[in-house]
């Protein structure tokens, strides 16, 4: 997305990427919100498998919680093919004027004093230097480029969700819906139905890293899940995807001499819902727009790349915030809170789901757990 602004507007855009293939592998639940896709110029295209009408909320004790698409969050509205999602992306950057080099790693970036003047990379195990103008990180969650620049993006263990999904066939999921599973079924995050098609589905976890010890452990809080749903448990595995996602605030500083940090790197994920693409692609046309207009302007400062990070924290930033400290709370709930919070709000229908919705629904139907939610009043 970034290198089709950029390119857009004008500037020499080369992407490096480290594979030999745009898209792969997938890391990704593959589910994304819509409504967002025209502010960045997508349109949808084949890499969409289904469009759902919402998505289902599941208590530990299954009382079920369903919310239209539009107040789901940014995992909900289209399931896709993310790598074709991807590639979809490359061909328009690529029209706009963008080159690829492919099988090539960053391994350092240059610099001179405190400006990054470009990188240097591997390809075919040949190393060589690549000197631009302005450097974009968009490494995603292991993000090293910033880190080499001297951009801070580290994160504690309890910012940061391990996640395993398996791609399912021959079970019963309900198209219409992208579900989730609370509670201790899933330490700190939650267990997600993504429907592909008719008994075909995306079933994963993410666990909270803090309270786990490693990926086989979230595997197999993911197995106990499918093994008490008969729905699940009759099906099979024909793919398996893991990694880490970022559920932490932004980065304090996204721009510095000469770089920008832009999408999971920079830890734009939403940390409520850990859904990425949404945010990525929006920071990431204004990361482009502003390389565009440095190039043009012959300023590659941080203060004059400052204009991205206060263009995306105006756009992104405050929800970004909101839904971290949501999950902060959310993580030390017990399984019987979550009963009685999805009971509130499956009783009552809700026109827009906010805090203040949530807490009045909260309050009508369970006052007595209405002081667990008392610094968001």
């Amino acid at each position: 997305m970034t290198a089709k602004w950029a390119a857009k507007q004008g500037a020499r855009v080369l992407v490096i990427e480290k594979r030999q293939e745009i898209g792969s592998p997938v890391r990704c639940g593959e589910g994304m919100s819509k409504d967002w896709l025209p502010e960045v110029g997508i349109k949808p295209g084949k890499w969409i498998n289904l469009e759902v009408e919402g998505a289902r909320i599941f208590a530990p004790n299954e009382t079920v919680f369903e919310i239209n698409e539009k107040s789901a969050g940014n995992e909900v509205g289209y399931v896709v093919e993310r790598d074709g999602f991807d590639k979809a992306l490359a061909i328009d950057a690529a029209n706009a004027g963008a080159e690829f080099l492919l099988k090539t790693a960053a391994v350092g970036v240059l610099k001179d004093g405190g400006q990054v003047l470009g990188a240097r990379v591997k390809q075919f195990g040949e190393p060589f230097e690549i000197r631009a103008k302005v450097t974009i990180a968009a490494d995603g969650f292991e993000s090293q480029v910033g880190r080499w620049a001297g951009l801070s993006t580290n994160i504690p263990t309890r910012d940061m969700d391990s996640c395993l999904q398996y791609r399912m066939t021959n079970v019963d999921c309900d198209t219409r819906y992208c579900d989730f599973y609370l509670g201790k079924v899933a330490p700190g995050g939650y267990v997600w139905i993504f429907p592909k098609d008719e008994g075909l589905a995306n079933v994963g976890i993410g666990v909270q890293l803090s309270k786990i010890t490693g990926m086989a452990e979230a595997r197999k809080y993911l197995d106990d899940w499918i093994a008490k749903h008969p729905a699940y448990a009759k099906g099979k595995k024909i793919d398996m995807v893991g990694g880490g996602v970022s559920i932490s605030p932004p980065v304090k500083q996204s721009a510095a001499d000469g770089i920008m940090i832009v999408g999971d790197a920079a830890r734009m994920i939403d940390p409520l819902t850990g859904g990425g693409i949404a945010n990525g692609c929006i920071a990431g046309k204004i990361c482009g727009t502003v390389a565009a207009e440095s190039v043009h302007a012959g300023d590659f400062s941080k203060t004059f790349l400052d204009k991205y990070d206060r263009g995306w924290r105006a756009r992104l930033e405050e929800k970004l915030y909101r839904n971290w400290l949501a999950k902060e709370k959310l993580c030390t709930l017990s399984d019987e809170i979550f009963n009685k919070l999805v009971d509130a709000l499956s009783t009552v229908h809700l026109q827009k789901l906010s805090v203040h919705n949530i807490l009045k629904a909260v309050r009508d139907k369970h006052p007595e757990i209405t002081q667990e939610f008392a610094e968001f009043l």
